[in-house]
């Protein structure tokens, strides 16, 4: 699509021009008539004298293109060429008597007179040719529009050109203001539109503060801003109710797991339940850190991390797989966050780790200055396959095993604390996720990083 402005400068441009050339057409048409016949006298002469050749004592008025015209179009034309005492005459019939004698002696120049009867006008025309003078005098001229619009301009040119530069420039200023006020007026439009947060975009567009053409558009946006957000809120109404709705069962569910006889029936069922319970937990954080329900305040990323390992250990015996927490050496950093939100996105990331890093021995929690990453020795993932994990319902694992939402929600926690889940493996490799937020505050006290959990 091309640009508004460009677009409106060229459109303006052009209808100016039409304009200019318009206005030309009717001045030079509408002049007053003593002026016209003025004009068409000095078209007369020039067409003669240009037709006039002198050869010693004969005066010739040779058939010209523009004269053999100017004869056609005017059939009562007559006129009278005389140097000297060398005289050449057409139209006779038609020449009315003349105020002048031949030779005439007066003043070089050009002039306009009314016959002796008042009935018509002829033109005389005197130029100086050597040292003797060129007299012409012409009636009952027909000189075709073109031919005296033609002269008028060239014989004005000077005076058009200056017009039509001012004309111009007045254009030009005038559309390029035009263009920028335009563009401006967009320009702010679209800076309101991005400062609304996607998240809640609840954010209207004040129509007082846009031009009156764009009202149109802006109050469209505004509309569409509007159902946007209401079906925001109502997916997490949603999600929220859901999440709230499922503990309840979940913990009954719990209770009743304890009656299983069987001990390996009744692990896996453990094992099943409190991975779909921090799956439930997961997404009821989620909603409330999405609904701003949730203060957030300083969280000790150590702490943290040392609890959620600690929550593992027993799974991770079980599995036979070495949990340990490690740091860069400068100490814990403090990040401002929702606990539990952070608490479940960490659960999230170790507990894949312990379900799909086949092959794995050792897991580790890496403590930086921007924040934490859990990485395993295991197999890794195939080419490509860490780019679709963080997608809903993709676990990276050929067997399907979990749901495909874990990664998913810990991205959505990462995105609403300003940071971002970063996956990083290799076929052979291990896998690392990295739990990178946007800015770290100043360290803070926390227990000893370089315990070692078995």
């Amino acid at each position: 699509m091309k640009s508004i402005a460009r677009t409106f400068a060229l459109s303006l441009g052009i209808a100016a021009t039409t304009i200019f050339v318009i206005m030309v057409v009717i001045f030079v048409s509408r002049y007053p008539l003593e002026e016209r016949e003025f004009r068409a006298c000095r078209v007369v002469a020039a067409v003669l004298d240009r037709a006039t050749d002198i050869d010693g004592q004969n005066l010739t008025i040779r058939p010209t293109p523009a004269l053999e015209e100017l004869k056609a179009d005017s059939p009562n034309l007559w006129y009278v060429v005389s140097m000297g005492d060398l005289v050449s005459e057409y139209g006779g019939e038609h020449r009315p008597p003349l105020p002048f004698a031949f030779p005439y002696r007066g003043p070089v120049g050009l002039s306009v007179f009314s016959t002796h009867d008042q009935k018509s006008t002829f033109c005389l025309a005197v130029a100086q040719r050597g040292s003797l003078q060129l007299t012409t005098m012409v009636g009952e001229p027909q000189v075709r529009f073109g031919r005296m619009a033609g002269n008028f301009l060239i014989n004005r040119i000077f005076s058009i050109t200056l017009v039509a530069l001012a004309f111009a420039a007045t254009v030009a200023i005038g559309s390029a203001l035009a263009a920028r006020f335009v563009s401006r007026g967009i320009e702010r439009v679209a800076r309101r539109a991005l400062a609304i947060d996607p998240s809640a975009p609840q954010g209207l567009i004040s129509l007082s503060e846009v031009p009156r053409e764009l009202k149109p558009l802006v109050e469209a946006l505004n509309r569409a801003f509007a159902e946007i957000d209401a079906y925001i809120r109502m997916q997490r109404r949603f999600l929220g109710n859901a999440a709230h709705q499922l503990r309840t069962p979940l913990t009954l569910l719990r209770a009743k797991i304890d009656d299983v006889p069987d001990p390996t029936l009744k692990a896996e069922l453990v094992r099943d339940v409190r991975r779909l319970t921090s799956l439930v937990s997961a997404m009821l954080d989620l909603a409330r850190l999405q609904n701003h329900a949730i203060e957030k305040r300083p969280i000790d990323l150590a702490q943290i991390t040392l609890d959620v390992l600690a929550d593992f250990s027993p799974s991770a015996l079980d599995a036979g797989i070495e949990l340990a927490l490690e740091h860069d050496g400068r100490g814990p950093f403090v990040v401002q966050g929702v606990d539990a939100a952070i608490r479940s996105a960490l659960a999230n990331l170790v507990g894949n780790a312990l379900i799909h890093a086949h092959g794995a021995r050792r897991i580790v929690a890496t403590i930086g200055c921007d924040g934490v990453s859990i990485h395993d020795d295991g197999a890794g993932l195939p080419g490509g396959a860490e780019h679709r994990l963080t997608e809903p319902f993709q676990t990276g694992s050929a067997a399907g095993e979990g749901a495909g939402l874990g990664l998913s929600i810990v991205r959505e926690i990462m995105a609403a604390h300003g940071g971002e889940l970063i996956v990083a493996s290799a076929p052979g490799c291990g896998t690392t996720m990295r739990l990178r937020f946007a800015a770290a505050a100043a360290p803070a006290r926390s227990p000893q990083l370089d315990l070692q959990e078995h």
